[in-house]
C-alpha cells in the first residue's frame, strides 16, 4: 500500500519540481510563514476571545444573580448593564415580566424552555460574528422557585462591543499577517537570489569552459567558508584538473609529433632510396636493418610516452611493502651485462629494509638512472640506497664529465639532451620518467655535478 501512495505523491507535485530553485524556495518560505502566521493569529484571537467572553459571562452571571434574588423576594427587578434584557416566564412558557424591547416575545425556544424547567442552566448566543447581524445577544436562563412555583428567569446582554472588538482584531491580524508574509517572501526571495548568485556565476564559468575558454578559474571569495564557497573551491580544483589533463594531452600530442617525425622521415627516405633503382640483396638487407632500427626506436619512444602519460593521469600508486635490496638488485641486473661489455662496473649499496613503494614504477626508474649513467657517463656507476626517518634516498653517480651548468635546470624536461657534454643515442625521456615517478610518490628528483661526474638523487617518502 505504501508504494502506490509514494508514486501518487510524486506524481501530484510535478509542477513544483519544474519551478526554478528560487521560486521553490520562496514558495516554501511563503507556505511555511503562512502556517506560522495562521497559528500565531489563531492563538492571539483565541486568547482575546476567551478574555472578552469571560468578562461578558461575568457580567451575565452577576446580573442573573441579582434578578434571581429580586424574583425570589417578589421585589422590583433591578436594572442591568446598558442594553441588557430580562424576562421572567412561568413553567408553561408564558411571559410574566419582560423588557419593553422584547414586546412580549420569548427569548427561549421550546427545547430551551423545557431544559430550564428541569433545572438546567441554558446559555446561548443570538446572532453571529460574521456576517454582521443586528441585536447580537448572549442570554442565560435559570429556574427559580417562588412560593412553591417554578419561574424561568432569563437575562441577556448585548455582544456588540465584544463582536466589534473581535472583528477589529481579525482585520488587524489579517493585515499584519499579510504584510509579514509579503515581507518574509521578499526577504526570502532576495536571500535566495543572493545565495544562488555565486552558483549562477559558477554555472556561467562552466558554460565558458564548455565553449572553449582557456585557463578559466572561478572568482571564489577567500574570506569565506560556507557551502557555496566550498563548492567554488571544488569547481576550481576540478577546473585545474581539467586544465592539467588538457595540457598533458596537448603536450603528449606535441611531443609525439615532434619526436616521431624524425624516425618516420628517415624511414621514408631509406625506402625511397631503395625503390629508386634496383638494389642488390645486400643493399636491401642493409636498408631493412636501418628501417628495423628506426622501428625499434619508435616502439621505445611510444612506450616511454605512454608510461609518462599513465603516470601523469594516475590517481594514486599501488604502494606495497617491498624489500629494498631485492628491488634495487632486480632494477640493476639487466644493465650489468652492458657494463661488462664496455669494461665498466656497477656497484650497489642497498640495505635489507622494507619500503612502502610501487615497485612497478620504481624499478624502471632506477633502471633508467643506471642506463643513463652507462650511456652518457664513464667509469664506475655507483648506486646507493638509504632509508632514514620514513624516507628513501636513491643516489646514482658516474665518473663522466658532468652536465653543462646551463643544462641542469632543464635536465628533467622531456626530450632534453646535453649533447654538448654527452654523446650517444636516447630519446631524452629517461630523466623525465624518473621525475614523474618521484612526483607520483610525493617525492623529488634532482641532478648535480660533482668533482668526478654527475650525481642524480631520487628522494621518496616510504
Amino acid at each position: 500500500m505504501s508504494r502506490p501512495t509514494g508514486r501518487l505523491r510524486r506524481l501530484s507535485w510535478p509542477w513544483f519540481r519544474r519551478l526554478p530553485v528560487v521560486a521553490r524556495l520562496v514558495l516554501a518560505v511563503a507556505v511555511t510563514m503562512s502556517l506560522v502566521l495562521a497559528a500565531a493569529a489563531g492563538l492571539v484571537y483565541w486568547r482575546v476571545q476567551a478574555a472578552l467572553d469571560r468578562q461578558l459571562n461575568d457580567d451575565l452571571t452577576t446580573y442573573q444573580r441579582s434578578l434571581d434574588q429580586a424574583v425570589r423576594a417578589k421585589g422590583q427587578l433591578p436594572p442591568g448593564p446598558s442594553g441588557s434584557l430580562r424576562q421572567v416566564l412561568d413553567a408553561q412558557g408564558r411571559v410574566l415580566v419582560s423588557s419593553d424591547a422584547l414586546r412580549g416575545r420569548s427569548l427561549l425556544t421550546p427545547a430551551e424552555l423545557g431544559a430550564a424547567a428541569h433545572g438546567v442552566t441554558v446559555r446561548r448566543d443570538v446572532g453571529s460574528l460574521l456576517p454582521i447581524t443586528s441585536d447580537t445577544l448572549r442570554l442565560q436562563a435559570e429556574r427559580v422557585t417562588v412560593g412553591g412555583q417554578g419561574r424561568i428567569v432569563v437575562v441577556a446582554v448585548r455582544r456588540g462591543h465584544r463582536d466589534e472588538a473581535l472583528r477589529e482584531l481579525l482585520a488587524q491580524l489579517a493585515l499584519a499577517s499579510g504584510l509579514t508574509l509579503i515581507a518574509a517572501s521578499y526577504v526570502g526571495y532576495r536571500t535566495a537570489r543572493a545565495a544562488l548568485r555565486p552558483v549562477e556565476r559558477y554555472r556561467g564559468g562552466a558554460a565558458g569552459l564548455a565553449d572553449g575558454v582557456q585557463n578559466l578559474r572561478l572568482d571564489v571569495p577567500a574570506d569565506r567558508d560556507d557551502e557555496i564557497t566550498r563548492l567554488g573551491h571544488t569547481l576550481n580544483h576540478m577546473l585545474d584538473r581539467l586544465a592539467a589533463s588538457a595540457e598533458r594531452e596537448r603536450r603528449f600530442v606535441a611531443d609525439a609529433s615532434h619526436e616521431l617525425r624524425t624516425p618516420l622521415t628517415l624511414m621514408r627516405a631509406e625506402l625511397d632510396v631503395a625503390l629508386h633503382r634496383p638494389r642488390s640483396a645486400a643493399e636491401l638487407t642493409e636498408t631493412l636493418r636501418s628501417v628495423d632500427s628506426e622501428v625499434q626506436r619508435l616502439i621505445e619512444l611510444s612506450n616511454a610516452l605512454l608510461d609518462l602519460e599513465e603516470l601523469g593521469t594516475a590517481q594514486h600508486l599501488s604502494r606495497a611493502p617491498t624489500d629494498l635490496a631485492d628491488l634495487v638488485g632486480a632494477a640493476v641486473a639487466p644493465h650489468r651485462r652492458t657494463a661488462e661489455r664496455e669494461g665498466r662496473a656497477v656497484t650497489v649499496d642497498a640495505p635489507r629494509a622494507v619500503v612502502d613503494v610501487d615497485d612497478r614504477w620504481l624499478r624502471p626508474a632506477i633502471g633508467n638512472l643506471v642506463d643513463n649513467a652507462l650511456r652518457h657517463g664513464t667509469g664506475t656507476v655507483r648506486l646507493t640506497a638509504t632509508v632514514h626517518e620514513g624516507g628513501l634516498r636513491l643516489c646514482v653517480t658516474d665518473e663522466g664529465s658532468g652536465f653543462p651548468p646551463e643544462f641542469l635546470p632543464r635536465a628533467f624536461d622531456r626530450f632534453a639532451r646535453a649533447e654538448a657534454s654527452r654523446t650517444g643515442e636516447g630519446s631524452g625521456l629517461g630523466l623525465a620518467f624518473v621525475q614523474a615517478v618521484a612526483t607520483a610518490h610525493g617525492g623529488t628528483a634532482h641532478a648535480e655535478n660533482t668533482e668526478r661526474g654527475v650525481r642524480v638523487v631520487l628522494a621518496l617518502p616510504c
